[in-house]
Formats: C-alpha cells, sequence, structure tokens
C-alpha cells in the first residue's frame, strides 16, 4: 500500500538530486524515526514539532512515522495507544509497517509459531512485556504462547497496526522503513524490501529518481546523501530520536534526547 502527493520533474541537471528536491508549495512534513518503544521521547518530540509548525505559519502539514513503532524500548503499547486514538490532530499522520511490525503481526497471527518467527528474540518480549503480561507468559511454546499473547494485545491495537503502509511519497521524497531496491522502478518495489533491506541499498549511488527517506538501518547521527537521509538514530539504546522536517526546498532537523 501506498500513499502519495505529485512528484515533481528534476530539471537542472548539474544539481544533485537532493539539491532539487521540493515538496509541493503549502506542504510542511515532519518525518520521525525508529521509536521502537521510546514513549518518552516521542511524546516530547511531536511537542516541539506541533511548536515549531505552528511558528513558521499555516501549511498541509504532515507527519510521517517511519515504522518500528515498537520492540526493544519499554513502552511499545503506550506508543501504540497514544498514536492509535490520543494523538494532536495538528497533522495528517502516516504510519509505516517496518520489519518489527510485520514480526508482530506474524507472530500473533491465527496457527503461527513465534519461536520459528523469531519476533521475541528481536525486541518482541519487551513489547508483550509492555502490555502488563508476567514472565511466566513465556514458559509456554507454539499456538499456547501465540494464544496467549493475541489475548494481551487488544485487538484495537493491532488493527491499527494492520492499517499501516509500506510507503508515502510527498514531492520528490519516497519515505519507506528500510530502503528500495535499487535498480528496480518504484512502482515494482516490494514489501519485503521496504521493511527489510540495508544493503545494496544503503551504499548504491545512483538517483532514484526520489530521495529516500528511511529508518531500520542505524547510525550515530542523520546519514544525508544525495539519494537518501536515513534518521535511526538508534533511540532505544541512545536517546537520541530523530526527525526530519521538510518544506519547499528546505530540510531541518529536529532531535529529542533523554
Amino acid at each position: 500500500m501506498r500513499w502519495s502527493l505529485p512528484m515533481f520533474k528534476k530539471s537542472h541537471e548539474s544539481a544533485s538530486p537532493l539539491e532539487q528536491a521540493r515538496v509541493p508549495d503549502g506542504v510542511r512534513v515532519y518525518a520521525i524515526g525508529d521509536v521502537h518503544g521510546r514513549f518518552d521521547l516521542l511524546i516530547p518530540l511531536l511537542r516541539r514539532i506541533r511548536q515549531d509548525s505552528e511558528t513558521r505559519g499555516p501549511a498541509d502539514v504532515h507527519v510521517v512515522l517511519l515504522g518500528d513503532l515498537i520492540d526493544r524500548g519499554p513502552h511499545s503499547a503506550q506508543v501504540i495507544e497514544y498514536l492509535r486514538g490520543h494523538r494532536d490532530d495538528f497533522a495528517n499522520f502516516h504510519f509505516l509497517t517496518g520489519n518489527h511490525e510485520e514480526a508482530m503481526l506474524a507472530s500473533i497471527a491465527k496457527h503461527a509459531v513465534p519461536e520459528e518467527i523469531g519476533w521475541l528474540s528481536f525486541g518482541g518480549r519487551e513489547t508483550i512485556l509492555s502490555y502488563g503480561a508476567e514472565p511466566s507468559l513465556f514458559e509456554l511454546e507454539g499456538p499456547q504462547l501465540s494464544d496467549a499473547m493475541r489475548k494481551v494485545v487488544p485487538r484495537t491495537h493491532v488493527d491499527f497496526i494492520e492499517s499501516f503502509v509500506d510507503q508515502v511519497t510527498i514531492g520528490d521524497y519516497m519515505f519507506v522503513h528500510a530502503g528500495i531496491r535499487p535498480g528496480l522502478p518504484l512502482a515494482r518495489q516490494i514489501s519485503a524490501d521496504l521493511r527489510w533491506i540495508r544493503e545494496p541499498f544503503l551504499r548504491d549511488e545512483r538517483d532514484h529518481g526520489v530521495i529516500v527517506v528511511h529508518g531500520h538501518s542505524i547510525s550515530d547521527e542523520p546519514q544525508i546523501r544525495h539519494n537518501r537521509i536515513g534518521i535511526d538514530t538508534g533511540a532505544y539504546r541512545t536517546g537520541l530520536l530523530t526527525a526530519l522536517a521538510l518544506e519547499g526546498g528546505d530540510r531541518w532537523l529536529m532531535m529529542e534526547q533523554a
């Protein structure tokens, strides 16, 4: 699934894709990197984003969360509940499916075997605990474990996560969780790459036709390249949550640190 506003044709061949990139006039965009259960960072960052937008005047404001809202950090349930039903209404919110959301949905699906999917070993345990589960739940195995987890996670949260999309395009920027398959037309990109890819995407130098804004691959600071911008600064372990803001041809970074 995708969501998009019109793209622009590049006109200055001597300029890099990043130098030419724009969002439509009257539109302001804030993209937020991987939250990973850091409710304590998300709330003040959203507050600062709203304040920043208000100081810049009226606009069609969009907030794009790049996926991996859950796992690893301590408060995944609170993150989902807030974004599902209690978030501020100052912007249009877009939610991307990350590899962790994919693994969560697969692990609590009917007849799933969580041990085979591996979700609990890379952050799912923290998510289940954030819903108030007792650690003894993890003594169960196979379908019994899946059934127990399904009872812990509210159906409203599952429905919300299932509504997430794989990509959002606004102007010359394409927002995805992980990246794209280089050389493959944008219309033919598949969910597995959009949610999981690292290489060869991260080191690819070609013009993708859009600036790809992504999370998934942790870096000490945002990675701003001529064809992509990575903003996963490892919030769950570094205490640093990053947002990229875009308006016209301008861009700026906003960060919240514990």
